[in-house]
């Protein structure tokens, strides 16, 4: 009895360090990192093109002369081939931080974090809608850990563009309502649901964060 224990007992020590080894491999190959102090720019130097809060509109004593967002640049981002880094997101809650990849096809979203390119989504300068997508058994495996309130951050062509997450919901893979067209500068994270399901995962995990603040970086 006691020798089938034993057994027992090195199985589960294997199956654990197994898991571990495979979390360890497969964070290491999607590029994520930890924050450091220095990573996130801090925001007491804000570009023009900060959205500007209720609160900020309510210091100014002629409502009629709030300086109101640029409008964005028209581009066609012919520069950007699939697979290309593009940029950082950063989730100061999970302590990570992520390369984000022009694209989200398959050999794209083993690298990392993947940009949804499409007629209905724009990168974070177009401030419309930017939609990133990742493997939930990889770089978004704790994106289920993210509440309402915390602030995600994308640097993007030497601006920091902060997003906080207002709501989360659970789809099926098949709904077309999520990636659409905004009028809004919003930030869309999709990856696939439940983070435990083994095989095509049959729903999506959907988190929407609107654009609050936008950071000259200064590099």
């Amino acid at each position: 009895m006691t020798r089938k224990i034993g057994m027992v007992l090195i199985v589960i020590g294997l199956l654990f360090a197994g898991w571990n080894g495979y979390k360890w491999l497969s964070e290491t190959a999607s590029g994520q990192q930890e924050i450091s102090e220095t990573d996130i720019v801090k925001t007491d130097d804000v570009s023009p093109v900060a959205v500007p809060t209720e609160e900020r509109i309510e210091e100014k004593t002629v409502p009629e002369q709030v300086e109101k967002p640029l409008e964005p640049k028209l581009r066609t981002y012919e520069e950007y081939k699939r697979g290309d880094d593009i940029g950082w997101l950063l989730i100061p809650s999970l302590d990570k931080k992520y390369p984000v990849y022009w694209g989200t096809d398959e050999d794209t979203l083993t690298q990392g974090v993947g940009y949804h390119v499409s007629k209905f989504t724009l990168p974070p300068d177009g401030q419309r809608h930017t939609v990133l997508s990742g493997h939930r058994d990889t770089v978004f495996r704790e994106l289920g850990e993210l509440k309402e309130g915390d602030s995600l951050f994308i640097q993007f062509e030497e601006k920091q563009y902060e997003y906080q997450l207002t709501k989360s919901w659970i789809t099926a893979a098949e709904d077309r309502t999520v990636i659409v067209s905004k009028d809004e500068a919003v930030l869309t994270l999709t990856t696939c649901y439940p983070f435990t399901f083994l095989g095509a995962a049959p729903d999506r995990y959907i988190i929407e964060a609107p654009l609050v603040n936008v950071t000259e970086m200064n590099l």
